[in-house]
């Protein structure tokens, strides 16, 4: 249900959350829980003062219960610094699709295994096709949190903040700012953790890895300065480098040495850097579409993954290696993480291929005509249909999100429940049960109020996210 006034939304709420100014107080936890369906359904799909302000009392409900955005960052300096054992590896899951269904599954499967270790992520290029802005992401996950009853901090990351290599070569300084405001609107809606991504920036042509590197670490270093001026006090926004672009070649010890060392020559004195860093191992984004729209499972290098997160405890103190592009792996490949020592993990496309699965047929049947009109571009020479469809079809997410939040109950509980089994293996694999007591004993609660909205905030203009990584 979905409200269209303020004083409709507290009616809506009365008896179960009082609120006296700016504070808010939750009467009845239980009935929030059945109340909170239509706070959602304002944040998202309201317009205007009414939606902020439903946004605002989910933040404000969530830091009430404590449930609060968090830095992961003390958790991976902990494992850099041999306080706590590199035996498990975090997921940092995309949720692209229906994320207040998709995350109530999370939570759920969290619940059930005590899971504090985990990430929600979504990237520059998601932000886009999904059209989920930083501030409706944050009130999606912080919902289903009050919904399924979640307790801690909640990590929610800003993945592949990306500098587009076409656009820098063409106006950088005005590429840069885009990065920096997106940053600005992430940081302000409880992204504590961000990945800074310049790796589009190595060129290989140069003849030193030093060379090769120089504008991805220096361009890393200038933007963390800016997160740090930005970041609330009291919190440490993690923050993460790459080295190695996802899809290319895999990335080389000597390489992270060229990257860590020219960063931190470049960074200003004092200032806390990354705390873990990305690279590439063999995979590619969004696995590989076959001719009859299957998918191709990916390799991973685990060598080179193992002796890269090794190193980067080792001699730099990070929590360790971070694997992108890794969702549409065997699920043989999964408890290798952990084995040995990677420190996160990006997980994306299956959850959306288990909604496209479990989607009523005439439902997909719609996404792809609309597909098949507006996304031609998708379809490129040698490939079949189904492959194409299956590259473009995270472009439906966005224009389609109304329809399929609203599926009737039974279809969005069928989809829930296989993705919580999804989750659960993933959590079980990559060994993160029972980490919610260590997440919290080295995760510093920072209470952070938000002021009530008294006029509508200003719209973000929608930006061309097709030459970003997804």
């Amino acid at each position: 249900m979905k409200v269209n006034s303020v004083d409709e939304l507290l009616r809506y709420l009365d008896g179960v959350v009082s609120v006296d100014h700016e504070i808010v107080t939750v009467r009845d936890e239980p009935a929030l829980r059945e109340k909170i369906d239509g706070l959602i359904q304002t944040a998202v799909f309201g317009e205007g003062l009414v939606r902020d302000t439903a946004r605002w009392l989910i933040w404000e409900i969530a830091q009430g219960l404590g449930i609060y955005p968090a830095s992961i960052h003390q958790l991976y300096m902990a494992i850099g610094g041999g306080d706590v054992p590199a035996d498990f590896t975090v997921p940092a899951m995309n949720i692209r699709a229906m994320n207040y269904n998709s995350s109530r599954a999370v939570f759920r499967a969290a619940n059930k295994h005590n899971v504090g270790a985990m990430l929600f992520e979504i990237a520059r290029s998601e932000i886009g096709y999904t059209g989920q802005r930083p501030m409706e992401y944050t009130a999606s996950v912080l919902a289903a949190a009050i919904k399924e009853g979640y307790r801690g901090p909640i990590f929610i990351q800003g993945d592949h903040f990306q500098v587009s290599l076409s656009r820098y070569k063409s106006a950088a300084d005005a590429e840069v700012q885009a990065v920096k405001d997106l940053m600005d609107e992430a940081v302000a809606a409880g992204f504590y953790n961000i990945d800074i991504d310049t790796s589009t920036l190595v060129d290989l042509s140069y003849e030193t890895l030093d060379e090769q590197q120089n504008t991805n670490y220096t361009l890393c270093a200038r933007l963390t300065a800016h997160v740090r001026d930005i970041e609330p006090d009291g919190i440490t926004i993690s923050l993460g480098g790459e080295i190695g672009e996802v899809g290319h070649k895999n990335s080389t010890v000597e390489e992270l040495h060229a990257f860590m060392q020219g960063y931190r020559r470049e960074l200003t004195q004092g200032l806390p850097g990354i705390s873990k860093i990305s690279v590439q191992t063999g995979t590619s984004h969004g696995g590989g579409g076959l001719p009859d729209g299957t998918l191709a499972q990916g390799k991973v290098d685990f060598d080179t993954l193992h002796e890269l997160s090794r190193v980067a405890r080792e001699e730099y103190g990070l929590g360790g290696a971070v694997q992108h592009g890794a969702s549409t792996l065997p699920p043989s490949a999964f408890n290798k993480f952990p084995e040995i020592g990677t420190v996160e993990i990006h997980l994306a496309t299956n959850f959306q291929n288990i909604v496209f699965d479990y989607l009523p047929r005439e439902v997909v049947d719609e996404a792809y005509a609309y597909l098949r009109e507006h996304h031609k571009d998708e379809w490129k020479p040698g490939k079949t249909d189904e492959q194409s469809l299956y590259s473009a079809r995270k472009r439906a997410i966005g224009p389609f999100k109304s329809q399929w939040w609203n599926l009737d109950e039974a279809k969005l509980a069928e989809i829930g429940g296989v993705l919580q089994e999804q989750f659960e293996f993933l959590f079980d694999q990559l060994n993160v049960k029972g980490t919610r007591d260590v997440v919290e004993q080295v995760t510093t609660r920072v209470v952070i109020h938000k002021p009530k909205p008294a006029e509508v905030a200003a719209a973000v203009a929608a930006e061309d996210v097709k030459d970003l990584a997804d």
